[in-house]
């Protein structure tokens, strides 16, 4: 558990200590002002004895003991929240975890709202997602736990014993916390706007936190498109903690969003200077789709481009430039290179782009101008170089198909088998 934590637990069991008085023996919490709440008043001498004595002990096992005793003896004490959280902060000394997640929920119990026991059960949560076989459960839990303690925050009352300043720097850190929480399981979600704002929070309040700064990266770069700010926050990540992977990662994402490298450097001087998105931060997007079209044919002839190129551009949401490239292909005959993913007699399914041989899909519908015998139709994968007159294209997506009329197989096809030479007749 974070340090930060413990030591505001150990806050929270003096301040309840402080708010306890029996009957005519109202006590105060030393050097507070006058506390805002009312004190809880222990009318039983007897209970008053049993709860102090859990209190003062100075041996956290035996506090645990003597607190676990007294709330057994009185479950209904007026105190009980207070035992509760004293119980919850020696248990945090003793390092065990379950008996802490087991005394938050009991604290729950007795008020939904306890910024104590919400801030251990979304800190135990989240802490734990690396480490358990059921992480996306652990994980939307913690989310819910930190929604409450983000909302439990707005209406908690500060402790007896602590000063406005000291209140203002516990509510942050504990909203760093449970935002961090949040915003990694709506991120988990694919919520990227609540993801934003949330890990947004927890980065301001632990400006360090690397894993916080990358899920922040990544809330900006996955969704499509992707938001430049994430370009900042991985440089960051990298900046703290310099790691070729991660650097690599950071490029990558730099050029496909820019277009290029040109900056990148600069970038990460900036990130490793700066704890925050300096003002007037941006990088410059690349070229749309549409204009990357335009100017494609700007530099050459239809006709010249490569397949790969006509895909690009009938895709590209360019009506102007689709309909350039397809009135000068359309009809004509036309040969490349391909790469076999089905084929029948009739026709013969092929990827022609890179990437979409990579992808072992198929981008090109060749309708063969005669049936090929069974014994050399293709297998998946060879290269062949066809010939064909585009007729009709679709693009739905990700998804493009271009079929080509009269098409033939020029190079690649399997040998066609031999005939046995004829039987010489016996004389």
């Amino acid at each position: 558990m974070k340090k930060s934590l413990i030591v505001l637990l150990l806050a929270v069991g003096v301040a309840a200590q402080a708010q306890t008085a029996p009957a005519g023996q109202p006590q105060s919490a030393p050097g507070a002002a006058a506390s805002q709440q009312q004190k809880k008043v222990i009318q039983d001498p007897g209970e008053y004895n049993a709860y102090l004595a859990a209190v003062k002990s100075n041996t956290p096992s035996e506090k645990a003991q003597m607190m676990e005793s007294y709330l057994q003896t009185y479950p209904n004490s007026v105190v009980r929240e207070e035992g509760l959280e004293i119980l919850l902060t020696t248990y945090s000394q003793l390092g065990k975890v379950e008996q802490m997640k087991a005394t938050a929920q009991r604290l729950l119990q007795v008020d939904p709202k306890n910024l104590t026991a919400l801030v251990v059960l979304t800190s135990l949560d989240h802490q734990a997602v690396g480490s358990t076989p059921n992480a996306a459960a652990v994980l939307k839990e913690a989310g819910e736990f930190g929604a409450r303690c983000l909302d439990a925050l707005g209406t908690a009352p500060m402790p007896d014993g602590s000063t406005t300043e000291q209140w203002e720097a516990t509510k942050t850190s504990f909203r760093g916390i449970c935002a961090s929480a949040v915003g990694h399981a709506a991120l988990q979600a694919g919520d990227y706007a609540a993801a934003q704002q949330n890990l947004k929070i927890a980065v301001a309040a632990q400006p360090t936190d690397v894993a916080t700064i990358y899920q922040l990266a990544l809330a900006y770069l996955t969704p499509k498109p992707p938001v430049g700010d994430g370009l900042f926050w991985i440089a960051r990540a990298q900046a703290l903690s310099p790691n070729p992977q991660l650097l690599a990662y950071a490029k990558n994402r730099y050029e496909r969003y820019h277009g290029g490298t040109d900056g990148f450097d600069e970038l990460l001087a900036t990130a490793k200077a700066s704890a925050t998105i300096p003002a007037g931060f941006t990088v410059p997007p690349a070229p749309s789709p549409a204009e990357q079209a335009a100017d494609m044919l700007k530099k050459s002839t239809p006709e010249k481009l490569s397949f790969a190129e006509w895909q690009f551009i009938l895709t590209s949401g360019n009506k102007e430039a689709s309909e350039q490239v397809w009135t000068a292909i359309k009809g004509k005959p036309v040969q490349l290179v391909a790469a076999v993913i089905d084929a029948t007699r009739d026709s013969i399914k092929l990827a022609g782009s890179a990437d979409d041989i990579d992808a072992k899909k198929a981008d090109i519908t060749l309708t063969l101008r005669e049936p090929l015998a069974l014994a050399r139709l293709p297998k998946a994968g060879t290269q062949l170089v066809i010939q064909g007159n585009p007729s009709e294209y679709s693009a739905q997506g990700d998804s493009f198909n271009m079929t080509f009329a009269s098409g033939e197989v020029l190079k690649g096809l399997p040998e066609a088998p031999k005939k046995p030479s004829p039987a010489h007749k016996a004389h």
